[in-house]
């Protein structure tokens, strides 16, 4: 089985210092939902992996984080393209889970999910938080300047030996073209 795991807010969609709080403002980044349905295309199953500490917060709940969840699944469909599963931490920094990334607890449930091996699995984030907990697990990070990432660049902390692209649909253009070369 070959698989990906993408973080959502700022890699998938826009993202939002405010939070991303109703299904409305859940808008796709251009070229996102495509990108997603050339990975399945060539065979790749793709896990989200996100942390929605808006919900620990008080913006939203688990039914509005579903919403949005069902737009995306939708606007996929829409595009030929499916997500395998979406895990997320729905805790706040201060809460004291395993989940929260940079901690390893969302990817270690797309393993058990997936029956998949992580080592080696590319994992697309936008922050350093993203890279952190695949490198916990021994997958491959890649950053996109998108969302965060042009802060997390701009920090250059941890990025030793990480990938950068533009968004996810160049990730997606390089990705499959490597995999073909």
């Amino acid at each position: 089985m070959k698989l990906i795991i993408l973080d959502r807010d700022g890699v998938i969609n826009y993202d939002s210092d405010d939070y991303i709080k109703s299904a409305d403002e859940f808008v796709p980044i251009p070229g996102s939902l495509e990108a997603i349905a050339r990975l399945n295309r060539a065979g790749y199953h793709v896990y989200v992996a996100t942390n929605q500490s808006g919900i620990a917060r008080g913006y939203y709940d688990e039914a509005t984080l579903q919403q949005m969840h069902d737009k995306l699944r939708k606007l996929l469909t829409g595009q030929g393209g499916r997500v395998d599963g979406i895990v997320y931490c729905p805790h706040g920094p201060d809460d004291h889970c395993d989940c929260r990334k940079p901690l390893p607890g969302l990817l270690e449930r797309i393993a058990h999910l997936s029956g998949h091996t992580l080592v080696n699995v590319p994992v697309v984030g936008d922050s350093l938080r993203d890279i952190e907990s695949a490198r916990a697990v021994g997958a491959t990070p890649y950053l996109v300047r998108t969302g965060k990432g042009e802060r997390t660049l701009a920090r250059g902390e941890g990025l030793e030996g990480v990938p950068v692209y533009a968004d996810l649909a160049r990730f997606v253009d390089d990705f499959l073209a490597s995999e073909d070369g």
